[in-house]
């Protein structure tokens, strides 16, 4: 997995843009972040729910670890070259599910289940 197939991934979501923040680029829904490429652009951090998070890392440790900022776990960090393409791209679906309004998660989950 490589940025690029990140970058498919995420703008792939309705409403998300690519935008830098600091040295890495970030893909934000509506102005929220919810995953930023490291500069290197090796690593993916991902924002998704603690329970995410725990999954992940138990999933593959060699990977994956916790992201926190200060005190706060806020996500996990995945090496890309390393890892899953599939489990990349549900980290990026529960991280922009939890960022995204209401009603585009919604819209988005009716046109994308399986009839």
């Amino acid at each position: 997995m490589d940025d690029v197939e990140v970058r498919a991934i995420a703008l792939g979501l309705p409403e998300t843009r690519e935008q830098p923040h600091f040295a890495m680029t970030s893909f934000r829904v509506r102005g929220s972040i919810f995953a930023t490429l490291t500069a290197e652009r090796d690593c993916l951090h991902v924002f998704v729910p603690e329970e995410n998070v725990h999954e992940a890392v138990a999933e593959m440790p060699e990977t994956a670890e916790e992201l926190w900022w200060g005190q706060k776990l806020d996500g996990v960090r995945v090496t890309l070259a390393e890892t899953d393409p599939s489990v990349v791209n549900e980290l990026i679906i529960a991280a922009w599910r939890q960022k995204a309004p209401k009603k585009i998660v919604a819209d988005w989950e009716r046109e994308n289940t399986s009839a």
